[in-house]
């Protein structure tokens, strides 16, 4: 998922990170140099769902102007959730 609009520097990652930990979902969430945020996922499908959910609304001093949903094959690789750039 990439998320656009105000979304850095407003605790986007650490919403997403208390979030997945919650649902429990696998992946990762990172700024991008664009100044949006990208996120893969990964878990249950319904946990998957529920954390697109989150980062559609991310947290309260975000303003998320679109987010874009690609569908990957899960790698099964990922066992937790990591924060990084």
């Amino acid at each position: 998922m990439t998320v656009r609009g105000r979304v850095q520097g407003v605790g986007f990652r650490a919403t997403a990170a208390r979030a997945a930990q919650r649902l429990p979902v696998a992946g990762f969430v990172r700024n991008a140099p664009d100044g949006s945020v990208e996120a893969e996922v990964e878990g249950d499908p319904d946990a998957v769902e529920a954390m697109l959910a989150v980062l559609r609304e991310g947290p309260t001093a975000a303003v998320v102007t679109s987010a874009e949903v690609v569908d990957l094959e899960p790698s099964g690789e990922e066992t937790d959730f990591r924060v990084t750039r």
